[in-house]
């Protein structure tokens, strides 16, 4: 495949499956693996495209980052919770993701792996909507300091590609009862600090390839990756919200079996 083509394709990936309870690092080691991309060459690739992503989040909550801003510099209780709920929840993929990157780095070279992990994602994520009780919606600032704590807890489970970082802080927000709402946005805010944070550590880990362009990826495809992951992201998260309080998260239960059933059936037989 022509490389700004797989560029585009890439980059739709990200953008589609960053937010969404499906898990992104897993497509995209999966389409690497099926469509017999080199993974080394598109490493620096799929650590860039990230960060446009986490700029969609920021764009389209733009008004509550504002406004947390400006009520942290006035010392309102309301926003110095949000803040506090956010890096408390942050704290623990922070630490767990410098004490195990080795063993991480190790799970991201296994296809198989991932579609496990899909499909027995799926399957918690049917399981959880079946039988968590949702309390009524409440903005992220209301959550306990504890509650929040735990749920950053449950995102590290996400470190074994395939979970989703999204769906494991959205499902354990709903097992611990809080609102779809309330667990999407939670979900959408605690990425900020989490995708940066592992972004720019990779990038760091990776800074001589970034710097040598390694491979036949240079700077076009990942400008192009990135212009595709920002706007493809920008849609999905102002669609998601509305779409999983109409729909419940189901579907996309059913799509990470399928899509995990399929991959491992052709990677057994590979």
């Amino acid at each position: 495949m022509d490389l700004n083509l797989t560029a585009v394709v890439l980059g739709i990936v990200e953008g589609l499956t960053e937010f969404l309870p499906v898990s992104s690092t897993g497509h995209l080691v999966l389409a690497t693996r099926l469509f017999g991309y080199d993974l080394k060459d598109w490493e620096v690739f799929n650590i860039v495209i990230q960060l446009p992503a986490i700029m969609a989040v920021v764009v389209v909550f733009w008004p509550t980052f504002a406004d947390v801003a400006r009520g942290a510099l006035r010392r309102e209780t309301q926003s110095l919770h949000f803040i506090r709920n956010v890096l408390i929840a942050f704290i623990p993929a922070a630490v767990l993701g410098v004490l195990l990157k080795k063993k991480i780095d190790v799970l991201l070279e296994s296809p198989i792996v991932v579609a496990i992990a899909l499909i027995v994602g799926g399957i918690a994520i049917i399981l959880i909507e079946r039988i968590a009780r949702q309390r009524a919606y409440e903005p992220v600032s209301a959550l306990p300091a504890g509650r929040s704590f735990a749920i950053g807890i449950v995102q590290c489970i996400a470190m074994i590609p395939g979970v989703s970082r999204s769906g494991a802080t959205i499902m354990g927000a709903l097992a611990m009862g809080e609102n779809r709402r309330t667990a999407a946005e939670f979900s959408f805010f605690l990425a900020v600090p989490t995708m940066f944070g592992a972004t720019v550590k990779q990038l760091f880990d990776n800074r001589h390839a970034l710097a040598a362009h390694s491979g036949s990826v240079g700077l076009t495809q990942i400008a192009i990756g990135s212009v595709v992951s920002f706007v493809v992201s920008l849609v999905v998260i102002r669609l998601f919200i509305g779409y999983i309080s109409r729909h419940g998260f189901v579907p996309f239960a059913i799509y990470r079996i399928v899509i995990g059933s399929l991959a491992l059936i052709l990677l057994l037989k590979a």
